[in-house]
This record gives structure tokens, sequence and C-alpha cells, in this order.
């Protein structure tokens, strides 16, 4: 078992009993907080029950609730690393950040377990998970495939795709200059990923759509520049969203190509 965050005295992530946003802007919802945990199944704070038939309960129902547990947690923490709220290279313990959300340690884990699927953690044994350290040559080699699998689908998208379609996707680049404008990396990273998982969405290859946006996910945390030159990126980053319509509008394949080599190289990718 994990004997608590080998770092609790760095800042925390949930300090002052304010919960990072999900991936979708909300804060984590009052069935996740403080003491509003005591009421919560007892199943979704991983405890038992005992003198209890679990027949009274169907089983659904109880796996609803801590599936929205689970994915309540996952969405904080998935923004917490965006932000840089959990640190590259620190350890942060299972029961140490759900004493911070107000949850049990069991969600927190089953969390943690799917971002080191994902790369973002790694497992320490007998003490919680570390955030993974993203070196300059992972990320290049992350945009080395990122290019190698959205280059040749858009120049494709560009060839097929009616002009018409394209003007649907306006109010997806729209989001990621809003969400660049105040600097807010996490509203960003949501909405940059919507972008690109609605352009290549038009390929009708959903496992291609899958695999693109877990690569994209993982290029896009830790953050790796400081918060000026942060906005200042992310606006190029998000203007290039708004060129790349155009230029797939116009059947324009040589500065599709460009376009999308260096904006998957590019700070917010």
């Amino acid at each position: 078992m994990e004997q608590g965050s080998a770092h609790d005295g760095a800042r925390p992530a949930y300090a002052s009993g304010v919960l990072p946003r999900t991936s979708a802007g909300a804060r984590v919802p009052a069935q996740a907080r403080g003491t509003a945990a005591a009421r919560l199944p007892e199943q979704a704070r991983g405890e038992h029950t005992h003198g209890e038939d679990p027949r009274d309960e169907p089983p659904a129902a109880r796996a609803v609730r801590r599936h929205s547990v689970r994915g309540q947690i996952l969405d904080a923490l998935r923004t917490a690393l965006v932000d840089g709220d959990l640190e590259p290279g620190r350890v942060y313990s299972a029961p140490a950040l759900g004493a911070r959300f107000g949850v049990s340690a069991t969600p927190v884990r089953e969390a943690m377990q799917r971002l080191a699927v994902e790369g973002a953690v790694e497992v320490v044994p007998n003490r919680g998970f570390r955030v993974s350290e993203r070196g300059p040559r992972e990320l290049a080699e992350l945009a080395q495939v990122r290019a190698l699998i959205e280059v040749p689908v858009m120049l494709d998208l560009a060839r097929t795709v009616p002009a018409h379609r394209w003007s649907a996707l306006r109010p997806l680049a729209d989001a990621t200059v809003a969400a660049a404008a105040v600097g807010d990396l996490a509203a960003y990273a949501e909405s940059d990923r919507a972008f690109h998982r609605a352009v290549l969405a038009l390929s009708g290859n959903g496992q291609l759509v899958a695999v693109a946006e877990e690569l994209h996910r993982r290029a896009q945390w830790p953050p790796v520049s400081g918060p000026a030159t942060r906005r200042a990126d992310l606006l190029a980053d998000a203007a290039e969203h708004t060129a790349l319509l155009d230029a797939l509008a116009a059947r324009d394949l040589a500065v599709v190509q460009a376009l999308v080599a260096e904006h998957v190289t590019g700070a917010g990718n």
C-alpha cells in the first residue's frame, strides 16, 4: 500500500478546496469533494459493506456511479497534467491525491492506472505514481509519428472533401483561438484535440482517429515553456487551425502539407 506522497509539501494541485477543472472546463462535482465524499455509495469509495445483500441494488447502478467518479477524477488529473499542477518527476500517492479530491484512494488509483497505460505516469511500487518526464527527443518522435499519420490523411481529405464541409469546422477552430487568447492550457488542449479529431473523422477511419488522438494527447504534456511564451505559442498554433481550414477548402495541397507538418511540431501541437 502507498504511504502518502513523497512530495506532500509541494504546491498541492488541489489545495484550499479548489479542485481542477475537468477537460470540459467544469469543476469536479460535489460528489467528488470534501465531506460530500462521505455521502458517496460505499462501493464507490472502494469500501466493503457487511450485513447487506448485494442483490438489494442492481449491479449496473453501482457500476455507473463508480465509473462516473473515476471518470471525473481522470479528467481532473489530465487537466492537472496539462496545467503543470502535477509536476514531471514527482511522485504522488493515490491516498494523498484522494484526500485532496475528497474521495477514497480507489478511484484515484484506477485513474492513475489508466494514465500509466497512456504513458503519463509510471508506477512506483509501494510509493505511488511518478509523473513522466518528456525530453526533447521523445517529443520529436511523437511529432514525427503524428506527421506520418496526419499529413497523408489530410492531403487525401483536401482532394475529396467538399469545401462546405470545412466551413462546419470553423467553430472548433474558433474555440482554440478563444482558449489561446486567455492562456487556458487545459481548455486549449481539449479544443485542439477536438479540432484534429473532427478533421480526421472525415476520413471515416475510426481506428486512425483513435491512434492519432492518443499520440496527440501524449504530445500535449508536460508544458515545456513559461506562461508568457505559452500564450504566444498557443495563439500561433490556433491561427494555424484557421489557415489549415482555408487551405483544405481551397484544395491547396502544398499549403496543407506544409501547415500540417509544421503544426504537429509546434508548442501547442
